[in-house]
């Protein structure tokens, strides 16, 4: 046996909030044009200029939440400039992101189309680091007012008679960096004064996000906690799986096995960096009251040979799907605190759930692990202990989480060795009936590409062993399983 996990069913913990399994979505290379958003007049299927195929696929994974427009691009964007008719928008280039001409044909209210179609809940990241705290305030009047000011009249007059009702708001983005290289003591400061104008309009109360730090920089947290902690319903943090230097990812399907060992020991880095923010917040708000919010996460290779560096378009392997597992094990587990995750990006960029090349679409690994894991959105955390040997970077060869709604136990676990199979028992006590399951497997450097979209898909787990010990599962090597039991 390589490994055990128990899982006590009987003691349910925190819920796991759905919006773990939140997504990004930025003005950066093809993630909203020709990724999202075709427009109406495109040959390819669309509903109101939404690609239909991609929209159908997010709608299948049941993505709760979406984050836009940024990232760096956020606060460069003026919302004014995205709305109205579209043959009178301003035209700006983006100077973040490979410097392409952006026409801001996707604004304001496509996005709200685009969760609208989807079936999730949009999260706004307002300009702080060159814009104004009226164009803010502005902003959540014109999403969110009811009322018969001047700003809803406008609203109305572009298509939209009924407010949007906006709930998550990002305050700045990145201002330690691309959003304005400030001090912690400068945008506390800012972050109390733009807050104040984020307005209530009837009886729905605003989610305020504040801008938190960079990886591991405590300093940020604690200096945000104290000059603004009691202003602010969660702050953000950002953490990506870079296997080597910035200057030298490597590439996202070219890997040896000493790069693929780095890149899940980063990935399992952010366990201890989040619980270092966690620990910081745990002083300045014992009661919990304050969230975090991972809003930036994922793989960050070298860009695909042939592509504008600026698109940071990269394939997806089955290293990929190991990293989402591993992290989304780590994200549920700390359910308590942790009330969303946006993995970075939603399609053609980073770790994408789905990749486009003109009318052509694929889903990617990591959208099969999101798939597999959407039994534990909003479900009651389970806690779940991982006997294991330890690959030679370190991190445990297995790596689990739990949960249980309506009486049915998920358990979702990955095989993380890229070599070797293994043989996982299972002790899930009070729910040892096996009722289906599903499996992701795969040699480490599978994809999947236009010519063979479904090279790597998960299959059915139809039978396992049962022993008076417990449930005995083989896992192949570079696997994620997600498997049910009942009482």
């Amino acid at each position: 046996m390589n490994a055990v996990i128990h899982v006590d069913a009987k003691h349910p913990g925190a819920a796991i909030n759905k919006n773990i399994y939140g997504q990004f979505s930025e003005h950066l290379g093809r993630c909203i044009y020709g990724g999202l958003f075709v427009g109406k007049d495109s040959p390819i299927p669309n509903v109101n200029g939404m690609r239909t195929d991609v929209v159908d696929a997010l709608r299948k994974l049941q993505v709760p939440v979406l984050r836009w427009p940024g990232g760096c691009f956020a606060d460069e964007y003026h919302w004014r400039d995205g709305i109205g008719p579209q043959e009178g928008r301003r035209r700006m280039v983006n100077t973040n992101w490979g410097g392409v001409v952006e026409d801001n044909s996707f604004g304001t209210h496509e996005f709200m189309e685009l969760c609208r179609q989807i079936g999730c809940e949009p999260y706004v990241n307002a300009n702080v680091g060159s814009g104004t705290v009226r164009e803010m305030a502005e902003w959540v009047e014109y999403l969110n007012s009811d009322g018969d000011s001047t700003i809803a009249r406008e609203r109305r007059a572009n298509g939209h008679d009924e407010p949007f009702h906006v709930k998550y708001w990002g305050v700045g983005n990145e201002s330690w960096g691309c959003g304005g290289n400030m001090r912690p003591e400068h945008y506390a400061d800012l972050y109390r004064q733009y807050q104040v104008y984020c307005r209530q309009y009837g009886p729905d109360r605003l989610f305020r996000i504040a801008c938190g730090p960079n990886g591991g920089d405590t300093q940020w947290t604690e200096t945000l906690m104290r000059r603004a902690g009691d202003m602010l319903d969660a702050l953000s943090m950002h953490y990506y799986t870079v296997p080597g230097a910035w200057e030298d990812k490597g590439g996202a399907t070219v890997f040896d096995m000493d790069r693929y060992l780095l890149t899940l020991k980063n990935a399992a880095g952010i366990e201890r960096v989040l619980e270092a923010h966690l620990a910081v917040m745990d002083r300045f708000d014992p009661a919990h009251r304050v969230g975090l919010i991972i809003d930036e996460w994922g793989t960050w290779y070298d860009v695909e040979p042939g592509t504008n560096p600026g698109f940071l378009y990269q394939q997806n392997t089955m290293r990929d799907a190991m990293v989402a597992a591993l992290t989304l094990n780590i994200f549920n587990a700390h359910a308590d605190r942790l009330v969303m995750a946006n993995i970075a990006q939603m399609v053609n960029v980073l770790q994408a759930m789905v990749l486009t090349d003109g009318d052509r679409m694929l889903l990617t690994p990591t959208y099969h692990v999101f798939d597999l894991y959407r039994p534990h959105q909003n479900a009651l955390s389970l806690e779940t202990a991982v006997f294991a040997d330890r690959l030679a970077n370190g991190v445990k060869q297995i790596s689990a989480s739990a949960s249980v709604r309506d009486g049915a136990v998920t358990v979702t676990l990955a095989n993380l060795d890229a070599e070797n199979a293994a043989e996982v028992l299972l002790d899930v006590n009070a729910a040892e009936i096996f009722t289906g399951g599903r499996i992701l497997a795969g040699e480490v450097h599978a994809h999947n590409t236009f010519e063979a979209p479904e090279t790597v898909k998960p299959v059915s787990v139809d039978a396992l062993k049962r022993t008076e010990r417990g449930t005995v599962i083989a896992l192949p090597a570079c696997s994620v399983a997600a498997l049910t039991f009942r009482a």
